[in-house]
């Protein structure tokens, strides 16, 4: 009820009236059935834009640092996210894939939309990053189509830090879902799965533009993290 709430009277026409996004390409989303909605992932943004203009509900795998927060403001952020039915995903350990499959296909199994974002984090950079093949083992167990999406400008409104977006107009694209019943069986074949996550990112890039990177997001935000100079700071005087 409170997905609903959010979607049509509180915050999906305030988005629409600020961010006057062009949609395109929405008739690919199945009008029901399961399916996997798997897009780029460019602002913080994208977590309400997406959701906004899709006329079915739609449920993501969210981190679990979305609900885990300290204070009042934390607390409030996790009733958010679970008024609108999101599922915290712990991404830390060796089982955190597992986690998110069984809850991924927890959603499909219901013949809901899932909605998931390959690349494991937020592109700190505005580039499309290597995806992790997670979606790619739900799409051939669950045995569900692929729809790409593609989050233009959103980068611009909100890139990383910034707490409070800019106005401005943004792009959402579908691209025509994707069938990989070819691969029944081979969930476990990495092989086969490798080959459909970079089918699903190449039609991710085909709809957004961006530069895109043979490197996981993550790795590359560590290396950098590693090699940026210490942080400064000045002395006391006594």
């Amino acid at each position: 009820m409170f997905y609903y709430v959010l979607k049509y009277v509180l915050l999906g026409p305030v988005l629409r009236l600020l961010f006057r996004p062009r949609i395109e390409g929405l008739e690919h989303i199945p009008a029901d059935g399961a399916a996997i909605v798997a897009g780029n992932h460019l602002s913080f943004s994208d977590h309400f834009l997406m959701p906004a203009i899709i006329r079915r509900r739609i449920t993501f795998l969210a981190k679990a640092e979305y609900f885990t927060g300290p204070g009042v403001k934390g607390r409030l952020t996790a009733s958010f996210f679970r008024g609108v039915g999101q599922i915290p995903v712990d991404r830390s350990g060796k089982e955190a894939g597992k986690a998110a499959i069984r809850e991924g296909l927890g959603v499909l199994g219901k013949g809901e939309l899932l909605g998931i974002y390959p690349e494991g984090t937020r592109s700190h950079d505005g580039r499309l990053y290597k995806g992790k093949v997670g979606v790619a083992v739900m799409a051939i167990r669950g045995q569900v189509p692929v729809v790409p999406c593609a989050m233009v400008g959103t980068f611009e409104i909100q890139p990383p830090g910034q707490k409070i977006p800019n106005i401005r107009r943004v792009t959402i694209r579908f691209g025509e879902p994707l069938d990989f019943s070819r691969y029944a069986g081979l969930e476990n074949e990495k092989a086969a799965v490798r080959a459909v996550t970079d089918e699903i990112m190449y039609a991710i890039l085909g709809l957004s533009g961006q530069e895109y990177v043979d490197r996981y997001a993550a790795d590359v935000k560590a290396e950098e993290a590693r090699q940026a100079p210490p942080k400064r700071f000045p002395r006391l005087r006594h």
